[in-house]
């Protein structure tokens, strides 16, 4: 199905022309027509699908429907996501679609002065993307009302659930105007994601355009065995001889990304990295930077998983393995985008076998492993009845070690007996 079909203003028309897309995703389709109607829609989709266009196409039509002038310190539109990441690549791309339109976009985030932000909110906005955090500071410092909100959308709703933004959620909800149309977007459709739609929503339109914990099936994924000790320079060595230009690598914590890149650096490979403790600045050019070529590796960490969109990236590396199982499709979801191929690499350690078969279960598939000679490692299927056995037998030894320490303590018991009572002899006979 083409844009076309829906019948949008010439002048979106364009803009997504210019933007390439052409023919319309699942979720666009199930999603666009609801949103149009003017229905609460619970949408589950995964990273990848087109769901930013999903939501913010049919919302920039509506407000060419019913056209309403934005007072000071008001907005039409408020869309909340839980990183600044995503909340720039949400401004970006409603940018690109409403280049036409006679509309102001405002972002709102942490990690840059509320100054500028506050300046521009008091000017009045059509649309708003704010992370929870930064816009409740704003409501409380009186820099805008959401009085007059029309739309609200909460994308990537699970992710803020889970970076624990509920309480600032229910406080921005009691400030937006009660006659809205709600969206929420969500890659799972977990117990508080439920809780929150009942609380906010009028008989939504429910749509699940893929199965839940899903790969793209334009993603090829396969894995690395490798001892943790020798990851960066396994990197470095698929990087070289298969002349990967652009490649995102997640590592686990903040300073195994900073050790990575000055290692990566020092092997002649330009690699600059994002993570929490970066400032947005720092932040904003290192993806900049990758995104033009100058950079060949971009470290991150789990801040980066669903808030990064690179056009065309081609490679991403699990360099740790993520905490979460779940984590792992939404990190490779930054390749193999709008139809495109890509590759998703994992380098898995002996400690992390047990994580490996957890996704692999999560996504219902076995992936596919590759031994490169010299970094080989222990069988897998080895190394998990090994597992088992020390498991089996530490149960099995504290049951010993127990019955053992009973039995030492039983002895030592008797032997205070025998000493009190020679004691207790020897003092009757001396009183004698």
């Amino acid at each position: 199905m083409r844009f076309e079909s829906f019948s949008f203003a010439p002048e979106i028309l364009r803009a997504i022309s210019e933007c390439g897309y052409e023919k319309m995703t699942p979720i666009q389709q199930q999603a666009i027509p609801a949103v149009r109607r003017g229905q609460d829609v619970l949408a589950s989709a995964q990273t990848g699908t087109g769901k930013t266009a999903a939501f913010a196409l049919p919302i920039l039509q509506k407000m060419l429907d019913n056209p309403s002038t934005t007072g000071r310190s008001n907005a039409r539109a408020l869309i909340l996501t839980p990183t600044r990441e995503l909340a720039a690549q949400i401004a970006d791309n409603i940018n690109d679609y409403a280049k036409y339109l006679d509309l102001k976009v405002v972002t709102v985030y942490g990690g840059v002065k509320m100054d500028s932000q506050a300046t521009k909110l008091k000017r009045g906005a059509d649309i708003i993307i704010a992370t929870p955090g930064r816009l409740l500071e704003h409501i409380i410092a009186c820099n805008l009302s959401l009085s007059n909100v029309d739309f609200l959308v909460l994308d990537e709703a699970d992710r803020m659930l889970d970076m624990g933004f509920s309480a600032d959620i229910q406080k921005i909800l009691q400030a937006v105007n009660k006659k809205r149309q709600n969206l929420l977007f969500s890659a799972t459709f977990s117990t508080a994601v439920k809780q929150l739609a009942n609380e906010m929503m009028v008989k939504p339109n429910v749509i699940a355009a893929d199965k839940q914990n899903t790969t793209a099936i334009t993603v090829s994924q396969v894995v690395y065995p490798v001892e943790q000790r020798r990851k960066r320079e396994l990197l470095s060595e698929l990087i070289g001889k298969k002349n990967w230009q652009q490649v995102l690598v997640f590592t686990a914590t903040r300073d195994a990304a900073d050790k990575l890149e000055k290692e990566l650096n020092l092997d002649g490979i330009p690699t600059a990295v994002v993570h929490g403790e970066k400032a947005q600045g720092s932040r904003r050019r290192a993806l900049r930077e990758f995104k033009e070529g100058k950079m060949r590796v971009l470290v991150a960490t789990e801040v980066a998983a669903r808030g990064l969109d690179i056009q065309g990236l081609e490679y991403v590396v699990n360099y740790d393995l993520p905490f979460l199982a779940e984590d792992y499709v939404h990190r490779i979801g930054r390749t193999g985008r709008a139809g495109k191929s890509g590759v998703a690499i994992s380098f898995v350690s002996r400690e992390e076998e047990r994580t490996l078969a957890d996704i692999e279960k999560l996504i219902g598939q076995q992936l596919r492993r590759i031994s490169i000679p010299g970094y080989e490692v222990g069988s897998r299927d080895l190394l998990i009845k090994q597992l088992q056995s020390r498991r089996s037998f530490a149960k099995k030894q504290q049951r010993v070690d127990n019955a053992g320490a009973q039995m030492i303590a039983e002895k030592n018991m008797q032997g205070r007996r025998v000493k009190v009572k020679n004691s207790s002899q020897a003092k009757i006979k001396k009183i004698k």
